[in-house]
């Protein structure tokens, strides 16, 4: 059985959309799915499933609109490809180092799309690209370094407007799922 990260776009935000984690864990047990982890309410899900991506998304969609009533976009990823992920970052030591000395939190992201951006898109985001916010894309994935708060960027107000569907997560929040991959791994 394969490990994915089901990745939950816009839950339980400003009192919107909410779910509880139990409720959501309940609706992944229900799929029949293995060793249903949930992390954090932003809606991160771990399971394994012998099941294909597309499928499997499919499904977790259509039933969190049953259980919940509303549609929630599902990206996700397995272990693997998370391990990966965490493990090649383009941004340098020095360039993290520089960031994480500035006065406001967070500073590392990776904002995670359903299918790859095409060039297109990735022509117009260059656009709003500054030595204050940085991007890296590397398939399906987009590193995002910012020496400001990423409440402020120009360059994350225009991912909405991609035609395609993602979801972002800070470098905590990954590594963490990271750690919890590893650990349902490391039981079975």
């Amino acid at each position: 059985m394969t490990i994915y990260i089901a990745l939950l776009r816009g839950i339980n935000v400003g009192g919107h959309r909410k779910i509880k984690m139990e409720d959501l864990r309940n609706t992944f047990e229900r799929l029949d799915f293995d060793s249903v982890q949930t992390y954090i309410q932003s809606g991160n899900v771990l399971f394994k499933s012998d099941d294909e991506e597309g499928v499997l998304q499919e499904r977790i969609e259509h039933a969190i609109e049953v259980d919940f009533g509303f549609t929630v976009s599902v990206v996700l990823r397995t272990a693997q490809e998370l391990r990966a992920i965490h493990h090649n970052c383009p941004f340098s030591e020095e360039l993290l180092a520089k960031a994480k000395a500035s006065s406001v939190g967070q500073c590392l992201y990776v904002s995670m799309f359903i299918d790859a951006p095409s060039q297109g898109n990735l022509d117009k985001l260059s656009e709003y690209k500054s030595d204050q916010e940085l991007f890296h894309v590397e398939g399906r994935d987009m590193y995002l370094l910012f020496y400001q708060s990423i409440r402020n960027s120009k360059l994350t107000n225009q991912l909405p407007k991609f035609d395609i569907t993602g979801t972002i997560r800070n470098w905590k929040t990954l590594s963490k799922l990271v750690a919890i991959a590893d650990e349902i791994e490391s039981t079975y």
